[in-house]
């Protein structure tokens, strides 16, 4: 039961940390599938030579593996332009594929059996498939179906009980078993999203450091478990657990589940009670109430945003594209692009909860966004280029909030 705690947690963690060295980091998309790349053919080198289970070069291969694989997926949707339900069903084919050539070979899928080089290069090819599969038929249900990672966590965490309760009644342990193991991806993915998203979109507010720090401190825990039972009882095959310790399985899987709801619980932002002024009454705007008006003139009031999407209210990148819009304005494009650089991780981190919205109006966005970002950092940046690129975006936020 820790393996599957540990593989959903891990899920989260994978696909947080790439994006960390994406955005936060400034590495980009590319370098950032290249840095991980290499990393998962290390670890797989170490684990390839290792003789028996070691559970802290697993987990790091299948962390890896989890990241390699998401980007796979986000690779042939963002960048090839793919569908969901066509990259969806290539990964269903590609992985019946793998599990036949698999079974043609070694008349076995069973993880247990994993003692042999060739058993072990079958075993992570079906792994990493599982990923890529799991990230796409996730994002299709969420983002494509608009399902939301509130009802994601819901629909895939049922399917895994359904799927625990299959086996428990007779089905196949190995079928059961790679079933649930695509599931834990989209499973992860959606979980992480509930405790990381804003309340405004629909999660906890716990924030991406805090969830990953929560999951990965759970995960040492874990592991050490596991590296302790392994070192006092030994494994009877490179492809089966600890041989001591099941009896305690469930009750450290419950524990660690637990801890992770009650810290998270405890950590969560508390409602804001400040009492609120009343609201000064509206006053009518009039044709001289702009800079350089007569004394007395009535203020000019604010746009008010009255959301014209699904995306709702998107006032707090409005705020931020306008300071960009002023540091370009004024040719200050070293400062556009250091508060651009605010944009781009906000909206990267809000991305989950806005994604399901509205998929199509949210690709308008992130292609805008992704202009004012390449305008700005130019090796020799146009200031026309980098102002037509900001009002262009400046334009649809205003649409969208309702304001224009």
């Amino acid at each position: 039961m820790t393996f599957w705690v540990i593989k959903v947690l891990s899920t989260t963690i994978g696909e947080a940390f790439a994006d960390y060295l994406a955005v936060n980091v400034g590495l980009g998309p590319a370098v950032t599938d290249a840095v991980m790349i290499a990393a998962l053919v290390v670890a797989l080198v170490i684990q390839f030579r290792t003789r028996a289970y070691t559970p802290w070069i697993y987990w790091l291969c299948v962390v890896l593996v989890s990241i390699v694989g998401t980007q796979l997926t986000d690779f042939f949707t963002d960048t090839l332009g793919v569908s969901l339900y066509l990259s969806t069903a290539v990964f269903a084919v590609v992985l019946a594929v793998v599990f036949a050539l698999w079974y043609r070979q070694e008349r076995t899928l069973a993880i247990t059996s994993i003692d042999t080089p060739r058993r072990e290069t079958f075993y992570w090819g079906a792994i990493l498939t599982t990923f890529a599969l799991g990230t796409a038929a996730g994002d299709l249900a969420t983002e494509a179906l608009s399902l939301g990672f509130r009802n994601g966590v819901l629909i895939f965490g049922g399917l895994i009980a359904a799927t625990w309760v299959a086996y428990r009644l007779g089905a196949g342990q190995v079928l059961t078993f790679w079933i649930a193991y695509v599931l834990t991806r989209p499973l992860g993915a959606s979980l992480g999203d509930l405790l990381t998203q804003d309340k405004d979109f629909g999660g906890l507010g716990l924030g991406a450091s805090v969830t990953s720090l929560l999951f990965f401190g759970t995960i040492v825990v874990l592991v050490i478990r596991e590296q302790v039972l392994v070192s006092r009882h030994g494994v009877a095959v490179k492809g089966a657990g600890p041989l001591g310790g099941h009896r305690q399985d469930y009750l450290w899987a419950a524990a660690a589940v637990a801890a992770v709801a009650l810290v998270g619980w405890a950590l969560r932002p508390a409602a804001d009670t400040t009492p609120t002024a009343e609201p000064a009454p509206m006053t009518t705007a009039q044709p001289g109430n702009q800079a350089g008006a007569p004394p007395g003139a009535p203020a000019a009031l604010p746009p008010q945003a009255h959301p014209a999407t699904k995306l709702g209210n998107l006032g707090k990148f409005a705020v931020i594209v306008t300071d960009v819009k002023e540091k370009v304005a004024k040719n200050d494009l070293v400062g556009g692009k250091a508060r651009a650089k605010d944009l781009e991780v906000a909206w990267d981190d809000a991305e989950a909860g806005l994604k399901p919205r509205d998929s199509a109006k949210w690709h308008q966005l992130d292609d805008q966004i992704d202009a004012v970002l390449t305008a700005l950092r130019a090796s020799n940046p146009v200031q026309g280029d980098c102002a037509s690129a900001v009002d262009t975006l400046m334009t649809t936020l205003d649409q969208f909030d309702g304001v224009r």
